[in-house]
């Protein structure tokens, strides 16, 4: 499971720096997946599972870093971004499941890369995971 995650990240990690640059272009790419599925009239099912799975991954190491006591992120904004990958593994079985829309895991997302990017409202600046 981990694998795929592992595996972006490696590749990622030889293009950015610090662990915010990281987070920031895996969220890129994970989301820039998801918006190609969600622009084509009738996307591959395969295509269209791997992106939410992939996002899925994101959101669960995430969370798995958010939970570990040396997280330094104050514990509002980890208790909010907990809530949301909670928000993703529901959405995203929904969405797998033909209910649901891919837009909302989409609207997620793009204020995780606006604050990585340091663009975002100040609640969701700071170093994430």
């Amino acid at each position: 499971m981990h694998n795929l995650a592992y595996k972006a990240y490696g590749q990622v990690q030889q293009r950015t720096g610090s662990d915010k640059g990281i987070e920031h272009a895996l969220f890129v790419q994970i989301t820039e997946a998801l918006e190609t599925v969600a622009s084509t009239e009738s996307p591959d099912a395969s295509a269209k599972a791997d992106a939410i799975y992939r996002n899925q991954q994101l959101w669960t190491l995430l969370a798995t870093d958010l939970m570990n006591p040396a997280n330094a992120l104050p514990d509002e904004l980890k208790a909010n971004l907990l809530q949301l990958s909670k928000f993703v593994q529901k959405s995203s079985m929904q969405i797998l499941s033909g209910d649901g829309d891919i837009a909302d895991l989409i609207e997620v997302n793009k204020p995780i890369i606006a604050g990585l990017a340091g663009s975002a409202n100040p609640e969701l600046q700071g170093e994430a995971a």
